[in-house]
């Protein structure tokens, strides 16, 4: 197995252009552009989320500002939290004890939430962890930060050797399996997917051989398939997937209840182009469920309307250009990938957030990052951020001289 610290030393992808002009690894150009457009993202989700949950918390607490306050506090403190570790070199992720130990106490957590998790929304489901004194925290958004610097460590140091199946692959979903297991049994099927496709693309990004992937995914998907096949047969969550479907295709007549992708679509129609303005939303009012959190694009359509909704996308993709220009410019395969991960979960949450609110995919829970409430997520999210703006400290610029 290779030394970690050298793919730090020789990166493959620097070569001399001639004997005046090479490239160097330059340190203190943080991306500004970049941190812009998180600052942006998260200034404008703040507003938007206080709008969308003013009604549930006056509801259920009696303090419209509930909500507001706890998200704010969360959003100040990921700030300090960004800021410090764009401070901190992100090469000590790069060490074997900090990759295997971030992923080791994230499995541990994961696996505990099934059994002795906080339910959510009243049903069996379980996502949250309470642990003592400390507040309820989600594991899953720890699992992902953990995913992507453990494989992103175990790339950099065997990546001469990602085109053998033996390490390009199999390693890694050895890995995924037991992790997916888990967060199967929450249940939480959307973070099975995106941790899942995050694992897949710091894979094939780190030169795995598109064929073994393939191969791999189609005995994943024939095994998955004969699963659900099976578990339908004993009337068990194969039964629950096909009735998904069928409210996806038909959600005004459908075999399950489907008043929250209903609602959600009401309110996005009722937008218009310009909106009802901010803070005028009808359906805030208890109508839509989950409209701070998981259905907050709505909410956000329907006061501001399609030009509104355009700017949260355009900001998004913002945000995915600009994380994928600075991985190109990361001056190892550590960093590289590390910003791909980041920048790939973040953009693909927001993806999957905004597909499942338009009806555009089965509906399944995961918030859209910056604007739904939850103070883990928040946290992870900014932390990320102070990463890739510590890789963009280190990027690579041409020395001329």
């Amino acid at each position: 197995m290779a030394n970690p610290s050298d793919a730090r030393k020789r990166p493959s992808d620097i070569k001399k252009k001639s004997k005046n002009e090479k490239p160097v690894i330059v340190k203190g150009g943080t991306d500004l552009s970049f941190l812009f457009i998180v600052l942006v993202l998260l200034a404008f989700g703040i507003v938007t989320m206080f709008s969308a949950s003013y009604a549930l918390a006056l509801d259920e607490t009696g303090d419209g500002f509930y909500y507001f306050k706890r998200q704010l506090v969360f959003a100040i403190a990921g700030v300090v939290v960004m800021i410090f570790i764009s401070f901190f070199d992100y090469h000590h992720f790069q060490k074997r004890i900090i990759a295997f130990g971030v992923f080791a106490v994230s499995f541990v957590l994961v696996a505990l939430v099934p059994f002795v998790g906080e339910t959510y929304g009243g049903t069996d489901i379980r996502r949250g962890l309470k642990i003592g004194p400390l507040p309820q925290f989600q594991p899953t958004e720890i699992m992902k930060f953990a995913i992507i610097i453990l494989f992103s460590y175990m790339i950099a140091v065997n990546y001469k050797k990602m085109s053998k199946y033996t390490y390009g692959v199999l390693p890694f979903i050895i890995i995924l399996l037991p992790v997916l297991f888990f967060i199967y049994l929450e249940p939480h099927y959307s973070c099975m997917f995106l941790v899942g496709l995050i694992g897949i693309v710091l894979i094939f990004v780190g030169g795995a051989k598109i064929w073994h992937l393939v191969v791999t995914g189609l005995v994943g998907a024939t095994g998955l398939m004969g699963f659900l096949y099976i578990r339908s047969l004993n009337g068990g969550g194969g039964s629950t997937f096909t009735n998904r479907i069928q409210a996806w295709i038909d959600p005004f007549n459908s075999p399950i209840d489907t008043w929250q992708t209903k609602q959600s679509l009401i309110a996005i129609g009722s937008g218009g182009i310009f909106g009802l303005g901010l803070g005028n939303s009808r359906q805030k009012y208890l109508y839509l469920p989950e409209s701070h959190n998981d259905f907050i694009f709505p909410i956000i359509c329907e006061e501001l309307g399609f030009i509104g909704g355009m700017l949260v996308i355009f900001l998004f993709i913002a945000f995915i250009f600009r994380g994928f220009y600075i991985a190109s410019k990361a001056p190892d395969k550590f960093g590289m990938l590390v910003c791909v991960g980041i920048t790939f979960q973040i953009g693909l949450q927001a993806i999957l957030n905004i597909a499942v609110a338009t009806n555009a995919m089965p509906n399944t829970g995961i918030s859209l990052p910056f604007f739904s409430y939850g103070g883990t997520a928040l946290m992870m999210q900014l932390a990320e951020v102070g990463i890739i703006l510590n890789i963009s400290r280190q990027s690579i610029s041409e020395d001329k001289g």
